[in-house]
């Protein structure tokens, strides 16, 4: 069954690649500034879907489409991608000597739509105190200006992270075990190879 890859995300790409996976991207153009519903676990589910959905809808049935979506769950507000440095600033003060939660939706949908499975992950966060002159000089590397909550982990976003409870690379966009788990469902294996 071929894979697609709903996402233009390196790092989505990057975590599917390490886990064997062969697939190809087909990036969706579904927008995030959809309303939100009544929980962030909603949301990210339904933008997961909506991008498996809308890049399903348009290849050769007989694919699987993942599609993605994460958001970081700070004092109840929900942080996309900031529109600008400003946002940046915002975001990332608000994150300082806190813990938030990262979400990330997922949807497997086999094209054209026959099978449908989506879900979330959640992990918690702790940042450590973080001086306005550290956030700056972060922004300042543009590193924050793509990511959700304005930080990657996996990038020099690192070093405010003081400690993760969860799935790490829920946080960098792409949460493993889930994923497996639900491939699994759709009979794809990515260890067992065939001799």
């Amino acid at each position: 069954m071929n894979i697609i890859l709903a996402s233009a995300s390196p790092r989505r790409r990057e975590i599917l690649e390490q886990i064997g996976i062969n697939f190809t991207v087909q990036a969706s153009s579904v927008k995030e500034d959809i309303a939100v519903p009544e929980s962030a676990e909603c949301f990210v589910e339904k933008l997961a879907f909506m991008k498996a959905q809308e890049v399903a809808r348009r290849i050769v049935p007989g694919s699987l489409v993942i599609g993605a979506d994460t958001i970081v769950l700070s004092k109840g507000s929900i942080l996309g991608k900031p529109g600008n440095e400003d946002e940046a600033f915002i975001m990332l003060r608000s994150l300082s000597d806190n813990t938030h939660l990262v979400l990330t939706g997922l949807a497997l949908i086999e094209s054209p739509g026959e099978r449908i499975l989506v879900s979330h992950k959640k992990t918690e966060v702790k940042f450590r105190a973080i001086s306005d002159d550290e956030i700056w000089a972060y922004i300042n590397t543009g590193e924050p200006l793509d990511k959700a909550g304005s930080y990657g982990i996996q990038g020099r976003g690192a070093i405010f992270v003081e400690k993760i409870n969860g799935c790490y690379f829920n946080v960098v966009g792409l949460p493993v075990s889930k994923l497996y788990l639900m491939l699994r469902e759709f009979g794809i294996e990515p260890l067992i190879r065939r001799r």
